[in-house]
This record gives structure tokens, C-alpha cells and sequence, in this order.
């Protein structure tokens, strides 16, 4: 008796496992395609044109830098393909069970139709309700549902379609550039199309005596991989010798001078042979004295007479 009892507890447990465990029912497999590109660099690289000549006259320097990579450039065709499946869940067969009894009475009925119309069923019918009807008696299975379904990632097809070089140059673009100037270095930046501007007569190095420094080393370097270049530039004797005097005449206290001091300073700084530094002056003056006429016009006249310099009047449209 208790043999008896044992064997029929466990075969009910071993049903009731099969049957709440269930089969999972396997639908048609679905694949994704999608491209995809890999870029590898190849060599990456810093150019830093100092201009010419390659000896400082003048105090003021442009020294434009670039950034030059060269990538390898692969494309593929990926494919993913997903094993796709509808999960058991025992509570469903509750309605499936007796919806797919009435769908193989359905589906053979359609067969047997179509026999006398040769055929014009669609498979639809003729096949879709039995085998819906079939899975559906299935007490192990459900029926395959879409809207549940869910998928496993099967395989990865990649096919190679092309590969190329690239190659990029841009900018150094508002990027951080260090100048070595003696046993000091100043850290300065480009502005956006990576130029960077050099003036000696300007801060930092206005505030630092060049003139036992016969040379400028400008660095740069990409801190991701550690990419870095450097050039030089060398500074004339002559213009170290004149960077004092030609500080002290742009920068010393303008407001305390007369117009005749003013007029010195430009006319010095032209013939020290720094025509730019001169004009950019002058116009300073100008803008100073705008809203005094009187004073501009005496500047104006005095520069045109002691300095021989041919001014517009900003006051004639």
C-alpha cells in the first residue's frame, strides 16, 4: 500500500513539474543588419609652422599649428540573428486548450473545402488554424503569440565591404601650447583656427628681460597619447635690443605726456622699425583724444608735421 501510494504521489509530482515547466514554443528566427565602422589610427602627429624667416626682427609672431592623424578605416555588413520563442505560462491553457480544439475542427473543415476549390484557401487557413489548434491542445505548450514572444541572441554574421586609409589635418584649435623662454616657460593658447599669437612686447614676456635670450622653444602635445612636437625660433640681437626701450615707449603712463611726447613715442617707434607696434599707438592716442576735439587735432597736425605721418582726420566722413 504505501509502495502503491509513493509511486502515484510521485508520478502526479513529476506530471504537475512537466506541466507547469512546460515547452517553450519556437518561432521563426529573426535577424538585424546594420553597419558598422572601425576606425584605427594609424599615426598621429603635430606641425608647427613658425613662419619665415626663422630669426625674429620683429616682436610680434604668427606660429600656426595643425594636428595630422592618418586613420585605417574598415566598414562592415553585420548581421545579428535571434532565436525568437513564446515562454510557457500553465494559467493560459485554461483558453487554449478548448480555442485550439475548435481551431483543428476549423482547419480540417478548410482543408476539406478546399479541395472542391481547388486549392484557393490561402495557407492561412488551411494550415495556420491547425497548427494553432494543435499547440493550443498541447497541455505543455502555448501558442505562438508575438506580442510575448521573446528572443536569444543566436549569431553574429560580419562581412568586411571595404577598407581605406583616411587622413585628417585641423587645427590646434584653442589648445594649450608652452613657450620656453630662457629658464622660464609661459603656457598660451591658440585661438580657433590653432594660431598662435607671439608678442614679445606683451605679457609673459614683457615681464621677463630677453635680452640674453637668444632663442624661443614652442611645445606642444596631445596628453591622450602622448603625441608631442616642438620648434624653435630664434630671437635677433638687434631686437633684443631695442624690446625695452619699445616697451617702455607703448606702455610707460600716456595720460601724464604732452601731445609732443605722444608724437615722439610713434615717431621712435617707426624708426626703430616697428611700423606695426607704431600704428597701433597712434590709434590709441586717437581713440584716447576722442572726446576732446582740440587735443586730437593738435596730435593730428603734429604728427603730420614733426613725424611725417600722413593720418586721416576721424572726424572727416
Amino acid at each position: 500500500m504505501f509502495n502503491r501510494n509513493t509511486l502515484t504521489l510521485g508520478g502526479a509530482a513529476m506530471c504537475g513539474a512537466l506541466l507547469l515547466s512546460g515547452c517553450a514554443n519556437h518561432m521563426s528566427q529573426r535577424s538585424e543588419h546594420e553597419e558598422r565602422i572601425e576606425r584605427k589610427l594609424l599615426a598621429h602627429s603635430l606641425q608647427i609652422d613658425v613662419g619665415s624667416p626663422s630669426v625674429l626682427e620683429l616682436p610680434q609672431r604668427r606660429v600656426r599649428i595643425n594636428e595630422q592623424k592618418t586613420f585605417e578605416v574598415t566598414e562592415f555588413d553585420v548581421t545579428r540573428h535571434y532565436d525568437r520563442y513564446t515562454p510557457y505560462q500553465p494559467w493560459r491553457e485554461i483558453y487554449e486548450v478548448p480555442l485550439g480544439a475548435v481551431a483543428i475542427v476549423a482547419g480540417v473543415g478548410a482543408n476539406v473545402l478546399n479541395v472542391f476549390m481547388f486549392g484557393q484557401l490561402p495557407d492561412s487557413v488551411t494550415k495556420d488554424w491547425i497548427n494553432y489548434g494543435f499547440a493550443g491542445i498541447n497541455p505543455a505548450m502555448n501558442v505562438q503569440s508575438h506580442g510575448r514572444a521573446e528572443q536569444n541572441l543566436a549569431g553574429i554574421d560580419d562581412i568586411q565591404r571595404d577598407k581605406r586609409l583616411e587622413y585628417s589635418s585641423l587645427p590646434w584649435a584653442e589648445r594649450p601650447v608652452v613657450v620656453k623662454a630662457g629658464k622660464q616657460s609661459h603656457e598660451l593658447t591658440t585661438d580657433r583656427n590653432g594660431v598662435l599669437r607671439l608678442n614679445l612686447l606683451d605679457s609673459p614676456f614683457a615681464e621677463q628681460d630677453l635680452n640674453h635670450i637668444g632663442k624661443l622653444t614652442i611645445m606642444v602635445e596631445d596628453a591622450q597619447d602622448e603625441t608631442h612636437s616642438d620648434s624653435t625660433l630664434s630671437i635677433s640681437s638687434s631686437l633684443r635690443g631695442k624690446l625695452l626701450e619699445a616697451h617702455n615707449l607703448i606702455y610707460d603712463d600716456l595720460e601724464g605726456d604732452d601731445v609732443n611726447q605722444w608724437v615722439h613715442r610713434v615717431k621712435r617707434l617707426s624708426e626703430l622699425g616697428l611700423e606695426e607696434e607704431a600704428s597701433e599707438l597712434e590709434q590709441s592716442l586717437i581713440e584716447l583724444t576722442r572726446n576732446d576735439p582740440e587735443l586730437q587735432r593738435e596730435f593730428l597736425q603734429s604728427l603730420t608735421k614733426n613725424a611725417g605721418r600722413l593720418v586721416a582726420d576721424p572726424g572727416v566722413s
